[in-house]
């Protein structure tokens, strides 16, 4: 199937909130990645999502390059293309762009979805995230406000987070606090300034005690309850039940007990980066290790060719990261659900 459609990407954000499922959104760095996360996806016969982060698509761009719109768009050129081979459906994310990063990222890459749009094709990327948490909550819904905008007229849907997920990713770290549980109140004013809908689509990372990187399980204090805090708040202002699309962050660590109850409350989306990143190494390293003397030239030897060749490791690579989105799928219950 090919890159899924605005309708059809509607329609995966819809059913994974009545069927109480989620989709695991990969990161990927490279076509190999990339490759891992379809067949992941296949495997399991689950729709899902698969996302750049900034430095992801700088990365992409390579090392003389370093441009973050030209790495996305080579990027989402390529899954264009392999993703048609592949039978189930996926949508092409960015993730997290902080305000210092939207006019070199999201606004350029808004934009070139608008003028496909406006030319009859579909948009490059399905949607994209913009990264307020390290502004006041006004100034962050003003700007995604206008975002927003930007997103229903190239057919785009908007995540935002509205509230702080602690620890690292991309450079950007912020501290674990109190800062780390979304209010009932900023859940209100989001909708106020954002609407249900009407103004365009959008999904929120609101925060209930999420942090990036890598923790032990346990070790995240995570308070699922304040998702459902907020859907119902909202639901009895405007009179709709489970009014909000949801996205989990910072899930490395996490109770799959705290997992599913998200899914209860909302969660259509769930990032994985970490784990992912750990499970394309790992069998590298191994296949390293193991063969010491083949993959380097030790003592004026020659090596073997057969096992530097980086298809040799980078198929194990890929065999890695595609069983940890099978196991994502079976964690976020989007196994089997893929839209025929």
């Amino acid at each position: 199937m090919p890159i899924a459609s605005p309708e059809v990407y509607a329609e995966m954000l819809d059913r994974a909130k009545a069927g109480r499922y989620a989709y695991p959104a990969i990161n990927v760095t490279s076509s190999q990645t990339l490759n891992a996360a379809l067949k992941g996806f296949a495997d399991a016969e689950s729709d899902g999502i698969i996302q750049v982060s900034t430095g992801g698509a700088e990365y992409l761009s390579g090392p003389s390059v370093k441009d973050m719109v030209t790495g996305a768009v080579a990027f989402a050129a390529y899954a264009h293309e392999v993703a048609k081979k592949y039978p189930v459906n996926v949508a092409l994310h960015t993730d997290h762009c902080p305000k210092d990063k939207l006019d070199k990222f999201v606004r350029p890459l808004m934009q070139i979805s608008k003028e496909r749009v406006a030319a009859g094709q579909e948009p490059l990327f399905q949607s994209h995230m913009w990264d307020g948490s390290a502004v006041p909550v006004a100034e962050n819904l003003e700007i995604a406000a206008e975002l927003l905008d930007r997103a229903a007229e190239a057919k785009i849907v908007l995540e935002i987070e509205v509230g702080v997920v602690g620890g690292e990713e991309d450079g950007v770290e912020n501290a674990i606090n109190d800062k780390l549980y979304t209010t009932v109140e900023d859940g209100l004013a989001m909708v106020e300034a954002l609407g249900l809908g009407e103004k365009g689509r959008y999904m929120a990372a609101l925060t209930f005690g999420n942090v990036h990187g890598v923790y032990k399980p346990g070790n995240v204090k995570l308070r699922p309850e304040i998702l459902n805090n907020i859907q119902e708040a909202v639901a009895a202002k405007y009179g709709k039940e489970k009014p909000l699309s949801l996205v989990f962050h910072g899930g490395s660590g996490s109770l799959l007990s705290e997992i599913r109850e998200a899914l209860d409350y909302g969660v259509v989306k769930m990032n994985i980066d970490t784990d992912t990143q750990y499970a394309f190494t790992r069998p590298v390293a191994d296949h390293m290790f193991r063969n010491y003397d083949g993959v380097l030239k030790i003592d004026g030897e020659v090596g073997n060719k057969k096992q530097y060749d980086p298809r040799t490791w980078g198929k194990l690579a890929e065999a890695g990261l595609a069983a940890r989105v099978v196991e994502a799928c079976e964690h976020l219950r989007s196994t089997g659900t893929k839209i025929k």
